[in-house]
Order: structure tokens, then sequence, then C-alpha cells
């Protein structure tokens, strides 16, 4: 099938690409600049100049595609809420397109806040109490009559070239002279490997998108502390515990994050796909030089 994919040239996107087209499926890329057409046609993708804030390009992309996958998100978090409202309105631009026709839709959503303190599932909501909306915005879309679902990426989505939260997290122990966790560091963190992300987003789109959402967790719940540990042991900086009021002076606005406990299952994704990761866990992963080169 014909795929148009935003973020084709992003962490998660540019995985997905080379997934779709080494499966025989051809990829239409989103790209802003000159730049990124160039990384796209490198990887085998056809390219369809645009942005994320046009709605119009958006629209003529997944009017030529078979089926959408929606990864792009702006991540400048000095301008949050107008980035999430981007990000809805994006998806219900290209899912208005999509209406009539059995053509589906993948979105990516995130695990922050779905069942904090116990395990989240497939089975649980999107919680409305997060300024992203893309999982609530494709339920809109489905709603009116398009096969529209969401992957939930776990937040450490790790691999080479990541940039991500435990990247700031190794710049923050390097700047600080610490590698610092909240309390004693047993809050969970879900993580997938970016290669097991991308195979899950085609498994998906190739099964029709009928069940999801879907669950992208190879680690069930890695104990910050351990994610600590690590950095601490890879830098030479000592590991210490930082207490809630302490927590923002160290950790800047990451502080929230940081004390997050949500451990999520993927046990619904792996049965309804055959999805089985392959990939190294978030702990080995971390503990290889791509992290610490810079």
């Amino acid at each position: 099938m014909r795929v148009f994919l935003t973020g084709a040239t992003g962490f998660v996107g540019s995985a997905i690409v080379r997934e779709l087209v080494t499966s025989g499926h051809r990829v239409l890329g989103l790209a802003r600049s000159d730049t990124g057409a160039e990384t796209l046609k490198a990887m085998g993708a056809e390219v369809h100049r645009g942005a994320l804030e046009y709605l119009q390009s958006l629209r003529d992309g997944a009017r030529q595609a078979d089926a959408v996958i929606h990864t792009a998100f702006n991540h400048d978090f000095s301008k949050f809420a107008q980035n999430c409202a981007d990000d809805r309105d994006a998806i219900k631009a290209m899912g208005a397109v999509l209406e009539g026709s059995e053509r589906p839709m993948l979105v990516t959503s995130g695990l922050a806040l779905i069942a904090p303190g116990r395990i989240a599932t497939e089975a649980d909501k999107a919680s409305p109490d997060f300024p992203r909306l893309s999982e609530i915005a494709a339920s809109a879309v489905a709603a009116r009559g398009v096969r529209a679902s969401a992957v939930r990426l776990a937040p450490s989505t790790h691999g080479a070239g990541d940039h991500g939260f435990v990247p700031h997290l190794i710049h923050l122990a390097r700047e600080k002279g610490v590698a610092a966790y909240i309390g004693d560091g047993s809050n969970r963190w879900p993580g997938v490997h970016r290669l097991d992300a991308a195979r899950l987003y085609r498994l998906a789109l190739e099964q029709g998108v009928k069940s999801g959402p879907y669950h992208a967790v190879d680690d069930e719940g890695v104990p910050f502390r351990a994610i600590t540990e690590v950095i601490g042991r890879r830098l030479g900086v000592p590991v210490v515990s930082k207490t809630p009021e302490e927590a923002a002076g160290h950790f800047g606005w990451f502080a929230r994050f940081a004390g997050m406990d949500i451990p999520s299952s993927s046990v619904r994704t792996r049965s309804a796909l055959g999805w089985k990761p392959e990939q190294p866990g978030l702990l080995a992963d971390l503990d290889q030089p791509h992290y610490f080169s810079a």
C-alpha cells in the first residue's frame, strides 16, 4: 500500500519509513525542507512537501494515500499548548479526507497519565487531563466512520539517535555533576526500541488498525533509579536521591516526568498483532557508547 507518513524524517518516523519500504510498501513522506526531502529520497520514500501547520498539505497527502500514519509533533515545550492544538487540527484535517473510505489511519499517542501508579493496559482510556489530545482527536475521527486508532509509545522510545527523555537525563547529569532520582526511585517507566516500535506500526496498518489502541512497550516498567544508575556509572558521577521538594530545582520542567510511575502492559497488542520485540531493552541499550558519545 502507499502510506502517507508525517514526521517521516524523525526519530521514530524514519524507522517506520525503512520498515515499510523493506516490507514492500510505498511511503509518501511529509518534508518541510530540502534537507528533509533528500533524506526521504535516500531512504527510498516519495516526497510530499508541506508542514504540520499547513493543513491543506496534509489533506493533499492523505488524499494520495491508501493509509496514513501520523508521527509528527513539535516538542518545543515553550509553546506546548499550541503544539497540541496543531496536532489535533492535523488529525482532524487528515481524518476528514479518509471519511467514507476503508483507508486506515494511525496516530501517535503516549502512556503518561493513562493509569498512573498501576499497570496500564490497552483497555484504559486516554486521559482528557493531558494537554496532548492526539488519541482523543483520533477517537473523534473514528466516530465519523474513519478506521482510526492510536499507537501509544513508551516514554523512553530508545535507540541510536535518541533525543528524548533519556538523553535529557544524561545532559542534566553532566551539567549538575550527579545523576538523580526522586525519593527511592522505584517509580517505573516503560520502554521500547524504535525499531520494534516501527514494526508495530507496520503490523497494525497491515491488519487494518482494528484492534487498537496499541501499546508499543517492551519493558513494562523499569525503575527510574536503575536508569540513573547506568547514567551515573557511564559518566562517573554520583547517583543521588532528591526529595520531591528538591526535584524542581534539579530537574526543572522535567521534574513531573521524572516522578511519574507509569508501568504499562502490551499483552493485548502482542496477541492481536503477533508483535514480539526483538531489540535490546532500555537498560541494555542505554548502557551503550552511542548514548554517551556526545
